[in-house]
């Protein structure tokens, strides 16, 4: 990034801070604050080891600084700005989830737009609050546009705060169905003097593989002999026998499927369990980034600050506005819209942003500062003099 473009960020990215009074997180006094400054060059320095006392009155702190970017930690400590991990006293610490697009299935950045990455995070968010709300029934929870590719989830409930990162370890797997284990989400029952196996309905991935079991069951019985038969031999493990005898299964006790019952039908049913089991597990896990959520002493960005890779503002979300949010319009800060600059590039490029979509093409432009700030911190552009 040359001089000319940086300095125009800072300075505008202080005048964004200048405009509004950021909020703070719980027991901010007690967390490590760190920030990355416009350094000139193609580097980046953290400067990080802060308490909130080092940061004085935090608004002048940014309305002066104007960091590129601002994060806390998730962890709380006796002597947050001690200047090794070791000293600053470990209390506990918030459980975060981090979803960026880079790191979901089947999102390629190279060809995914921007538009398309943020809607699969956006789904693959709806999935992780599935879990947080149905499976672990949390309810200190705080939702985060990180202002770049993805989302925050903060869980500040005091039953997490101080498990491991063993601990954690083991809520990541769960929730991205690591080695998802069929004979776990079985259990046995006594029913009249004899015992049967069947799904544990009652919630988790166990209710999710026995709706697509009864569904499945469904859609089977409208189908004709012939194609429900074919229908069942693509699966692994199934022949054209233990096809025809689940048919049967199905058709003869279809309460057995409401139920659970992975009994009747024998074997061939029990492999169709484990064949739905891993479909569910592609389509329902929450892709979340491991090293976030284990990491007991992480940093994440501070809500209501700008991405310096983006200039959009890093935005808490009331779980009712989910549905309507839209990163390209609500993520867009208002200081920089009503206000034309000259950008400079070295390529073509399309911005859907604020509800427009502005045309760039190579060399110079006179563009909505919204956009020419997007491309800026992206490193897509450069700042042009006016005139």
């Amino acid at each position: 990034m040359d001089e000319r473009t940086r300095e125009y960020l800072r300075g505008r990215f202080g005048d964004y801070y200048r405009s509004v009074s950021l909020s703070l997180p719980p027991d901010a006094n007690l967390r490590e604050w760190g920030h990355i400054p416009w350094t000139p060059g193609s580097g980046t320095t953290m400067v990080r080891h802060q308490s909130l006392f080092d940061l004085g009155d935090v608004d002048t702190f940014f309305a002066d600084n104007a960091p590129r970017h601002a994060y806390f930690s998730a962890a709380r400590y006796d002597n947050p700005g001690a200047a090794t991990m070791g000293q600053k006293g470990w209390r506990n610490a918030d459980l975060v989830f981090d979803l960026d697009a880079d790191h979901l299935p089947g999102v390629d950045p190279e060809t995914t737009s921007y538009p398309e990455m943020l809607a699969a995070c956006k789904d693959a968010l709806l999935r992780l609050l599935d879990f947080i709300d149905d499976d672990f029934a949390f309810e200190d929870v705080t939702v985060v546009f990180s202002g770049g590719r993805g989302y925050h989830v903060h869980v500040r409930d005091e039953s997490v705060r101080e498990l491991d990162s063993d601990a954690r370890r083991e809520i990541v797997d769960y929730v991205r169905a690591i080695d998802l284990d069929t004979d776990d989400l079985i259990r046995t029952v006594s029913d009249r003097g004899t015992t049967k196996r069947v799904l544990r309905t009652e919630g988790g991935w166990g209710a999710r593989v026995h709706e697509e079991l009864v569904n499945y069951a469904d859609n089977l019985r409208e189908m004709d002999e012939d194609d429900a038969r074919k229908e069942l031999m693509e699966l692994d493990g199934i022949g054209e026998g233990r096809a025809q005898t689940i048919l049967g299964a199905f058709d003869r006790n279809p309460t057995a499927v409401r139920e659970g019952n992975v009994e009747a039908g024998g074997p061939g049913v029990r492999r169709l369990v484990s064949a739905l089991a891993a479909r569910v597990a592609a389509t329902d896990a929450a892709p979340i980034d491991e090293p976030v959520t284990t990491d007991t002493r992480r940093l994440i960005r501070l809500p209501g600050t700008l991405h310096g890779g983006s200039a959009l503002v890093v935005t808490p979300l009331d779980r009712d506005e989910l549905a309507d949010f839209d990163p390209l319009r609500d993520a867009v800060p208002d200081r920089f819209v009503g206000r034309e600059i000259r950008i400079e590039t070295d390529a073509d490029r399309t911005v859907e942003l604020n509800g427009e979509r502005v045309r760039v093409e190579s060399g110079r432009n006179t563009v909505p500062e919204f956009a020419g700030a997007f491309l800026m911190a992206r490193g897509e552009a450069r700042k042009a003099p006016e005139r």
